[in-house]
This record gives C-alpha cells, sequence and structure tokens, in this order.
C-alpha cells in the first residue's frame, strides 16, 4: 500500500484490489449517489471489472494523478475516495478535483481538508497551474467544500441527459483555483506575498 499524503485525520493511499469491497459499500448508499446516478448502486461486478481496474491503470498512466482511497488515521476506516485527475486525460497544468465520502463522514470537515491537501500538493509537487472542479448547480454541499477550499465560481453550464437527475435542469457549475492565486495566499516560508 503506498501512501498518497496525509493529512491530520486523513491517510489518502492508492487503491488496492481489496478495495472491492470498500467502493462497493461507499457506491451502494442511495443517499451518496443521490446526485449521480439518481440513488442507483453501482454493480460490485461494476466495480470489480471497470471501476477498480481503471483507478488502478490510472497510477501508471498519470504520476501524481488518480483516485486515493481516504482512510482515518485514527481509526483505519475507509471514508471514501479523492481524485486529481488530469483535464481531458492530457497533462495540460490543468487537473480536476473530486471527491466521494460514505454518509458516516460527511460534516467532519473530511472533504475540505481532503481537497486542501491535494490542491497544495499538485501545485508544491505536480506542476499543476489550474485546479477545477464541477458538480450538480443544486449540490450546495459540494460547492461549499469547493469554496473552504479555495477554488471560486467559475462558469454554470449545461449537458443533456437521457435520464436526467432532478436539479439538472439548473446545470453544472465549475469552480477553479489558479496556482499563482494560491501562492498569493499561502506564501513559501521566507518569501514575502
Amino acid at each position: 500500500m503506498r501512501v498518497f499524503l496525509q493529512t491530520s485525520r486523513l491517510l489518502l493511499r492508492e487503491f488496492t484490489l481489496a478495495d472491492v469491497g470498500n467502493l462497493t459499500e461507499l457506491d451502494s448508499d442511495p443517499e451518496v449517489m443521490r446526485l449521480l446516478t439518481k440513488g442507483r448502486p453501482t454493480a460490485r461486478r461494476v466495480i470489480e471489472n471497470e471501476t477498480l481496474p481503471g483507478i488502478l491503470r490510472c497510477y501508471q498512466d498519470f504520476a501524481g494523478r488518480g483516485w486515493w482511497a481516504a482512510v482515518e488515521r485514527l481509526t483505519g476506516e475507509f471514508v471514501g475516495w479523492f481524485g486529481l485527475m488530469p483535464l481531458d486525460g492530457g497533462d495540460s497544468g490543468d487537473a480536476v478535483l473530486g471527491y466521494r465520502l460514505r454518509r458516516t463522514a460527511w460534516g467532519k470537515g473530511y472533504a475540505t481538508e481532503g481537497s486542501r491537501a491535494l490542491i497544495r500538493k499538485a501545485f508544491t509537487e505536480l506542476g499543476v497551474r489550474r485546479v477545477s472542479a464541477q458538480t450538480m448547480a443544486v449540490n450546495l454541499a459540494s460547492r461549499r467544500v469547493m469554496e473552504k477550499a479555495g477554488l471560486t465560481y467559475a462558469r454554470t453550464f449545461h449537458l443533456s441527459w437521457d435520464d436526467p437527475i432532478d436539479g439538472t435542469e439548473f446545470g453544472e457549475v465549475e469552480y477553479e483555483l489558479l496556482k499563482a492565486d494560491w501562492e498569493s495566499w499561502n506564501p513559501r516560508p521566507g518569501h514575502s506575498s
């Protein structure tokens, strides 16, 4: 198990084949999946044959990018995942932030804590110049996390769906943070801003 980063309360590590159960449980909670699949669970066979192999491939295809299992440092309990992926699968210096947490982890500040740590690593170690994140406009909880992590509203856009989720009519929103802005808020030791 390779640890990608640690925060005061979380450890973000690479996924392994042993995480099939963790991902299946996460994606089986109707509340967790409400704004993703109308609450329908992801089948275990899909996680075994598509989701997890795709996650594992990313570690080889995109150095420093991918999805990481989030575990409470104190208890070792799986609480969800965080992701940092190149925009459109390329290496443009842009990265897309994502997260999905178990309901038992909601409201504890984990999403903000993990997001801030990933943003810091992206800007200080991975050569990223811009971090963005997207969610449904009606997903106020996720939008608050993005704002607390330092991202600001960039745009609203509309996608076409065959089976739209309630709230789709209000569109999707994108938030972003540029490295220069992040550096002005987080000067390096010994440097003035």
